[in-house]
């Protein structure tokens, strides 16, 4: 049947001039608009199977982000994390569950995968994310390091790694961080531990893994911070686990600012500039 109202046709999106006031606007363009502009840090966290109370750490590092004043979303892409709703492959945001008035979460186990490209790159699980909760400012995203090695590939992060007070968590911990030196470059960690606050032995876990690090791997941890399970989630956030992930966060700021930096730069002191200028004072 031919169509009698052309003009309620969408257009499309690439050739919308976002600058004419006359463009149709969706639903979502307010959000766009109100959250487009802002860079949103992602701090990948390695999946650790060896560590009992692994959940715990996950609602305690929202929690601290949340406390700075952050709206994050939790995507908990781990192999051993809840699978993904069935209504993930139609609409993401359909899945995203509130747990606080500042903290979001995706169950997303084995979701990664889905967003592999042809060259092994799922950073569009992140984009796919921000973009089903574009009120989020952090995304924390969860996952076994394989899968954070295909998400972070071209990318740069600090990814936290979990381990508790068992040898295998930490064994894991470290082939974790093997597996992201080795296949994204990536050479600073840091390291969170689900352990009583006072643990004699936290000491001598942080400095066996930060020498393996060191040694084999030519690898950094930077920041650690203990996580008690057994601490109730009202106390207050342990000042360690803030500075941390204050940490992390400047990392994500500084990140944009070389970027923009480069960008000038190349505009004033490019080789066609150059010419452009050599030629206007002939």
């Amino acid at each position: 049947m031919p169509d009698f109202y052309p003009s309620s046709r969408p257009l499309p999106l690439d050739l919308l001039d976002p600058t004419d006031g006359r463009v149709p606007q969706d639903q979502a363009d307010g959000l766009r608009r109100l959250f487009g502009g802002r860079r949103r840090a992602v701090l990948p966290l390695v999946a650790n199977p060896h560590v009992a109370f692994g959940g715990i750490v996950l609602d305690r590092v929202a929690a601290a982000l949340a406390a700075q004043g952050r709206q994050v979303l939790v995507v908990d892409a781990a192999s051993s994390s809840p699978p993904p709703a069935e209504l993930a492959a139609v609409d993401l945001a359909l899945c995203i569950e509130t747990l606080a008035p500042q903290v979001a979460y995706l169950a997303a186990g084995g979701l990664a995968t889905a967003y592999v490209d042809t060259r092994g790159d799922a950073s569009g699980l992140i984009d796919a994310a921000q973009r089903a909760h574009p009120a989020a400012d952090v995304v924390v995203v969860h996952a076994d390091a394989m899968d954070l090695a295909r998400i972070f590939k071209l990318r740069a992060a600090r990814p936290m790694l979990l381990g508790a007070d068992h040898p295998e968590s930490i064994k894991h911990a470290y082939a974790g961080a093997k597996l992201l030196v080795t296949r994204c470059d990536l050479l600073t960690f840091d390291l969170l531990l689900a352990l009583p606050a006072r643990s004699s032995r936290a000491a001598a876990i942080v400095q066996s893994l930060a020498s393996c690090a060191e040694n084999f791997l030519g690898a950094l941890v930077v920041h650690h911070a203990l996580i008690d399970p057994a601490r109730s989630s009202e106390a207050p956030v342990d000042a360690d686990l803030a500075r941390l992930l204050a940490a992390q966060l400047g990392l994500e700021a500084a990140a944009a600012m070389p970027s923009a930096a480069a960008q000038a730069a190349s505009k004033t002191f490019s080789p066609a500039a150059g010419q452009r200028r050599a030629v206007a004072q002939r």
